[in-house]
């Protein structure tokens, strides 16, 4: 088997509505190639870095981020018949609050200590654009962690404190400062920016590159 050798690093925010469809495209591709190469790992950008720790009210932020209420139904249409035509499940309605993602991503940084991470990544995406929950409460997040074989009670203690926060807060800010303007951005090697979601077959290629290169060093 070919040992996972190969940084694949993704900066992402679970309430980005193209990062939870491009890691639905990539995660299909791993599944497709299980010979690939790459080691996965979760960066930390806030789309929304002027909400207040308890989050906003998600229709009037919206609608004064667009401009009117015709303009949001127009964007979410437009995201909504992506994700329908992907096979994504996403019901980009349901949630009537946008959180401060900052203690998400403080949870995917510790999932990523217990080797959780892509699930974690994964029930954060589903939980808010599934089920409308709210990501940026401590008993959600927690209840995420136990459901993905972590220590809830513990991730529910270090929620209440300020572990983490400030590192979390720095590599936001170097993603930004080292080019990464939106999100999902992902480095592949540590050389190489694809910006956007890709498709599967995108990924598909590029992992048969890869492999192919491997194959003749």
């Amino acid at each position: 088997m070919t040992p996972a050798t190969i940084p694949l690093d993704v900066f992402s925010d679970p309430v980005c509505p193209w990062c939870f469809i491009g890691k639905t495209f990539l995660d299909r591709a791993l599944e497709s190639r299980p010979l690939h190469p790459f080691r996965v790992d979760w960066h930390p950008f806030r789309l929304n870095t002027d909400l207040p720790p308890e989050g906003v009210e998600r229709a009037p932020y919206l609608e004064a981020k667009f401009g009117d209420r015709r303009s949001v139904a127009e964007a979410m249409a437009r995201i909504q018949e992506v994700a329908d035509k992907a096979g994504v499940r996403m019901d980009l309605g349901r949630a009537n609050r946008i959180p401060d993602t900052l203690d998400a991503h403080r949870l995917i940084h510790w999932a990523g200590i217990e080797g959780a991470q892509n699930r974690v990544v994964d029930a954060l995406f589903r939980a808010y654009f599934q089920d409308g929950a709210d990501i940026g409460q401590a008993s959600v997040l927690s209840d995420i962690a136990a459901a993905c074989g972590m220590d809830g009670a513990l991730v529910g203690r270090l929620l209440s404190t300020d572990a983490d926060r400030d590192d979390l807060m720095a590599r936001d800010l170097d993603a930004r400062e080292k080019g990464v303007t939106a999100v999902p951005t992902f480095l592949v090697d540590r050389q190489f920016v694809l910006a956007g979601a890709q498709s599967t077959d995108t990924w598909q290629q590029i992992i048969d590159d890869i492999l192919r290169q491997l194959e003749t060093t």
